[in-house]
C-alpha cells in the first residue's frame, strides 16, 4: 500500500504541475511541436521571469525537456499522451459548458 501512495503522490505532483492556466497554456501550444522560451513568452504574455519558473516547475514534473540551440532554449513536450489527456479535458468542458446553458435555457 505504501508503494501505491508514493506512486499516486508522484502522479499528483505531475497534475500539480499542469494547474496553472499559463502552465496549461504553454503545455497546449507544445502540442503542436517545440517552440523557444520567446514564442512561450509571447503566448502567454508574462515576464521572462515568470515564465522560467514555469517552465521549471514542468521541467521538474517531467513534463517537458529543454535544449539550448546557440542563445535561445527550446521545450518540447516529454509526455505524448498529454495530447489525449488534454482533448479529453477540453471535451469535459465543453460538456460541462452546454450542460450550464441548458440549465440556464430551463431557467
Amino acid at each position: 500500500m505504501e508503494r501505491r501512495k508514493r506512486y499516486i503522490a508522484a502522479q499528483a505532483r505531475i497534475f500539480k504541475a499542469l494547474g496553472h492556466p499559463s502552465r496549461l497554456l504553454m503545455v497546449d501550444a507544445l502540442r503542436e511541436g517545440e517552440k523557444c522560451v520567446c514564442e512561450l513568452q509571447a503566448l502567454v504574455g508574462d515576464d521572462m521571469s515568470t515564465i522560467s519558473k514555469h517552465l521549471a516547475v514542468l521541467r521538474e514534473a517531467g513534463v517537458v525537456s529543454a535544449e539550448k540551440r546557440g542563445t535561445s532554449i527550446y521545450y518540447r513536450l516529454t509526455l505524448c499522451c498529454l495530447d489525449t489527456f488534454l482533448q479529453c479535458t477540453g471535451e469535459l468542458v465543453e460538456r460541462r459548458a452546454l450542460s450550464q446553458m441548458e440549465m440556464l435555457d430551463q431557467a
